[in-house]
């Protein structure tokens, strides 16, 4: 038995520390079994880099079950990179470069790039049977390190230590991590564990709160059954402006999710108790929830920067996050949804948004190279005024943050997290006014007190020709005023 087959199952209990990562165990190279499908060359997309492509050895996960993914390096051509991003790319065996505004930070500064092959627990190797081990694993041991978020985090630590393993190519310096939704979990929980990583920009990834409903099918509130069931019938009706198509694919969509989760019926029968259904789905995304090491993290200096959707119940506690962490530095897309089928009316989909894109490149090179600062958080103020419905907001931001874009933003009466129409909640916006006193204002003006009336502000800062967009604390202004 291998070190990393002990220590996964062997060396911690079955509590919330079973779901961390034995560092010793992550980081040594003669577990990888690395195999090479092509080695150094030229790319065949930018002959001015090189890659590699190869394969490696996550873990043995559980007896008899390793877990192998593709890794592809782009760096390049001569040099040593002491700066390195680590992000994603698909599952295939063929060799994958950054996007366009990706490669500047390679080809302009020298970045090096590790690209991990990760994806749904379903669609890895072996296909359309590891997640059923996975369940399996999970339902004897109660243990959740048999959950994704914690082979997903241990895949983005491994592929970094397949790269330093390169030494003619990759050197420990610092080392930034991103991706988006399970690539964000892997991002987050990567940054958290392991401390060769000294950055984190997570897109659509949970800051705070569980993502995306139980662990345990059938443990949801009936409401939201109910809030989705209402959803379909005025889908069906016409009244939402998405077609038939749209609901066919939100149901796939559905299913799929599924197949990551155990149902009730499966943990009654394997004796969980009633308190282990309850608290699984909170220790199944301990290992990537970073709020709950941040004063660690700050002593070891890790940057974190996420970017989130307001409308995406994988970041359902955005609100509780405003309260508990008001200087937490995010951008919160209003109306931002986590993406989906393509004919399912996700027309605003985070890491799509050209403000996410730029926020990685400049975010990155604020961390390697000190080419600009990270803003602050904005200080919000509000007055809701009751006899005239109107609330008054007024923003402040550190001098000398030159913030070019200023927008407040709004939602009535919000639909709850993990219901269908909450993805597809309105939000309207209007310009905030500078004061020349490095304030900027706005009123909102209802015809009616509303029942809720959720606000965030939008601030797109520009230093060094760099844009960087940052959002307020996720705030709810008014609260139950409707008679």
């Amino acid at each position: 038995m291998n070190r990393l087959h002990f220590v996964a199952l062997l060396g911690m209990s079955v509590s919330a520390v079973a779901a961390r990562y034995d560092l010793a165990a992550v980081r040594d190279a003669s577990t990888l079994e690395t195999k090479t499908l092509e080695d150094w060359r030229p790319s065949t997309r930018d002959k001015s880099i090189r890659t590699k492509l190869l394969e490696i050895t996550v873990c043995e996960w559980w007896p008899g079950q390793k877990v192998r993914i593709p890794v592809t390096f782009n760096a390049p051509l001569e040099g040593v990179c002491s700066n390195i991003v680590v992000m994603n790319m698909g599952l295939g065996s063929r060799p994958a470069t950054p996007r366009a505004d990706e490669l500047v930070l390679l080809k302009q500064h020298g970045v090096g790039f590790v690209m991990i092959g990760m994806g749904t627990i379903d669609a890895m190797q072996p296909v359309g049977q590891l997640h059923l081990g996975m369940k399996r694993q999970l339902l004897k041991t109660r243990d959740p390190r048999f959950t994704p978020a914690w082979i997903w985090g241990m895949s983005q630590m491994r592929g970094l230590t397949a790269a330093l393993a390169e030494t003619n190519v990759f050197r420990s310096g610092k080392v930034l991590s991103t991706g988006g939704s399970k690539r964000g979990v892997a991002t987050a929980a990567a940054g958290i564990h392991d401390d060769r990583f000294t950055a984190i920009l997570p897109v659509v990834a949970p800051p705070l709160g569980n993502p995306g409903g139980p662990v345990v099918i059938g443990t949801e509130p009936p409401r939201h059954k109910r809030a989705d069931e209402e959803f379909y019938r005025q889908l069906t009706a016409g009244k939402l402006g998405l077609d038939l198509e749209a609901k066919t694919a939100l149901q796939d969509r559905a299913t799929r999710r599924t197949a990551e989760r155990v149902t009730l019926d499966e943990a009654r029968t394997a004796g969980w108790s009633a308190r282990e259904i309850t608290d699984m789905t909170a220790k199944a995304w301990d290992v990537c929830r970073v709020t709950d090491h941040l004063p660690s993290l700050h002593r070891r200096g890790l940057e974190v920067f996420y970017c989130v959707g307001a409308n995406d119940s994988v970041t359902p506690a955005l609100r509780e996050l405003g309260l508990r962490y008001p200087d937490f530095p995010i951008y919160i897309v209003p109306g931002g949804q986590h993406g989906g089928p393509a004919n399912a009316g996700y027309t605003r989909r985070v890491p799509l948004s050209p403000d996410v894109r730029e926020n990685f490149v400049s975010f990155a090179l604020h961390h390697f190279f000190g080419t600009r600062s990270l803003p602050p958080s904005p200080t919000v103020a509000q007055t809701w005024n009751a006899r005239q419905n109107t609330l008054s907001v007024t923003v402040s931001l550190p001098d000398g943050v030159a913030s070019i874009e200023n927008t407040l933003w709004w939602s009535i009466d919000r639909s709850e997290p993990f219901t269908l129409f909450f993805e597809y909640d309105q939000w309207e916006q209007k310009p905030m006014t500078a004061d020349g006193q490095g304030k900027w204002s706005a009123e909102i003006k209802l015809a009616e007190p509303p029942g809720q009336l959720d606000i965030l502000t939008v601030h797109k800062t520009i230093e060094n020709d760099l844009p960087i967009t940052v959002s307020s604390p996720y705030l709810r202004a008014v609260d139950n005023l409707k008679p």
